[in-house]
């Protein structure tokens, strides 16, 4: 219990890099089909978000492997998050039309 307990916080860091990982790789896409320069944002964006996310596992791993486990956990669950906030009724139309032409 106590063990699970200490965990937690890597978790909760695991949650928020995953956010702002993702967050702002939905954020660039809106920005990046708009400009002028979109390759420049999706590079950008692409080194940001990475330096962030590594050096935030590197800081919450501290040489532990569970913590980093426990940490990847809450990134790939806010992943899930952030897509499912992030949908549109457009994508919910086409992956209900996959759905039913694969049944069929």
């Amino acid at each position: 219990m106590i063990e699970t307990l200490n965990l937690l916080p890597a978790w909760a860091a695991g949650v928020l890099l995953g956010a702002v990982f993702f967050g702002g790789l939905w954020w660039t896409v809106r920005k990046g089909l708009s400009s002028k320069h979109p390759a420049l944002w999706f590079l950008g964006s692409l080194l940001l978000r990475t330096s962030i996310a590594v050096t935030g596992f590197y800081f919450v791993a501290s040489g532990h492997w569970e913590r980093l486990l426990v940490c990847l956990l809450g990134f790939v669950m806010a992943r899930h998050v952030v897509a499912g906030l992030t949908r549109t009724p457009a994508d919910d139309q086409t992956h209900l039309s996959e759905e039913a032409s694969r049944a069929s």
